[in-house]
């Protein structure tokens, strides 16, 4: 990192901040406000956070690192995203007319109670467990290949970037709800393209052309594999992405809390459809440069010391200074906004499925200091459970299948 690449940085950092205090002077007035930004995000902001929140640690380090073993077969996953379309036009004004907060809510109205609790527990452990950890986890990874620090004040700098990315995330999570993840996406989710399409053009320079990587990944270069592959077999491959595309990108609350808080119907299938064309984008600007990262490589043009961390050392070896700052910003505005709507969307489940029911009596001011609370105690169990998810697996991929 060049003096200018941290002039970026905190050019970056003093642009979060001015939104930030932006949101905290529109003073959150109840439990609407907080969770779900008043109900009046435009399209834009809607757009942006479903982009901004579903790019974490799962594209920054697990896509790439696919892409770097297996090329293109896991490009399907991506590729379903056209479902969101389907939340757009099927489920919005379905959950717009019964006024839902939470997905565990319409469980309760279409089934039983029972069915809301079992949902709302089993969403609130494995987004603690699997998706806010692991989030962490690649964050320390990657800043500790990005800025090639090995520790500091004696202490290992993967704990450092870790710990400092969940509070610096958290506090402003908890101080501005749902209002400060979505408009501080606006700023991110451009960030994270730009940086992104850098690495990608500088990558395919530097390995010599497209038809460079297709001569080195040979058979890893087709989408499409044969019905008998091991690994990839194609109707399993359609069937299972479709599945699990449908389930996340239309009853998933971490993703539908966004179009919940569209100021209409119209803003809502509007920022729909933007998140749907910013996902055409993932297996170009991470996918890809997995598989740039491997003919590289090959080449002996880029030092890889595992798939996970092939996204990083692109960024660490390749760019030169003033770009790499600019790919800084987007991996941490790619980290930042998935980990601030998971905050959000785990007080949510929490206020609104288990404490709301218990104190059905309490006042809304009250309900928003649970809230405040309750996404403290979710930044705070994520970082105690990192030390034993390195202990059940060095790779993120066996943790998450360890933890699943």
């Amino acid at each position: 990192m060049g003096s200018l690449d941290w002039i970026v940085l905190s050019i970056f950092f003093l642009a979060m901040i001015g939104i930030i205090v932006h949101v905290m002077m529109q003073k959150d007035k109840d439990t609407e406000d907080y969770f779900l930004a008043g109900k009046n995000a435009g399209w834009i902001s809607i757009g942006s956070s479903i982009f901004a929140s579903n790019i974490g640690s799962e594209h920054l380090v697990g896509l790439a690192g696919v892409g770097f073993i297996s090329g293109m077969a896991m490009a399907h996953w991506e590729i379903q995203a056209w479902i969101i379309l389907l939340l757009g036009w099927v489920f919005v004004p379905f959950y717009d007319r019964i006024k839902i907060f939470t997905m565990p809510e319409f469980l309760e109205r279409r089934f039983s109670a029972g069915s809301r609790t079992i949902l709302s527990l089993i969403s609130l452990i494995s987004y603690v467990l699997t998706k806010v950890a692991v989030t962490v986890y690649a964050g320390g990874v990657v800043f500790k290949e990005v800025f090639g620090i090995e520790s500091m004040w004696g202490i290992d700098f993967f704990w450092i970037s870790a710990i400092g990315l969940v509070l610096i995330t958290g506090l402003y999570t908890v101080l501005g709800g749902m209002k400060a993840v979505m408009y501080t996406s606006v700023l991110q989710s451009p960030v994270l393209l730009l940086g992104s399409v850098v690495i990608l053009i500088i990558g395919l320079v530097k390995v010599g052309g497209w038809a460079e990587v297709q001569n080195i990944a040979g058979p890893n270069i087709h989408l499409i594999r044969s019905a008998s592959d091991p690994e990839f077999p194609w109707p399993g491959v359609i069937v299972a992405s479709m599945v699990i595309g449908f389930w996340y990108w239309c009853t998933d609350q971490f993703i539908v809390q966004r179009v919940l808080s569209g100021r209409n119907q119209m803003e809502a299938r509007r920022g729909a459809i933007l998140g749907g064309y910013f996902k055409l984008l993932p297996v170009f600007i991470f996918l890809i440069p997995g598989m740039i990262a491997f003919a590289l490589s090959q080449k002996g043009l880029l030092n890889v010391s595992s798939s996970d961390s092939a996204f990083a050392a692109m960024v660490a070896q390749l760019l030169p200074t003033g770009f790499k700052g600019v790919v800084v910003c987007g991996l941490i505005a790619a980290l930042m906004s998935s980990l601030a709507s998971l905050f959000n969307s785990s007080a949510a489940l929490f206020v609104g499925d288990f404490y709301k029911k218990f104190r059905p009596e309490s006042s809304e001011h009250h309900l928003l200091i649970v809230g405040r609370i309750a996404t403290a105690v979710v930044v705070v169990l994520g970082v105690i459970w990192i030390p034993v998810m390195l202990g059940l697996g060095k790779v993120l991929y066996d943790y998450l299948q360890a933890v699943q």
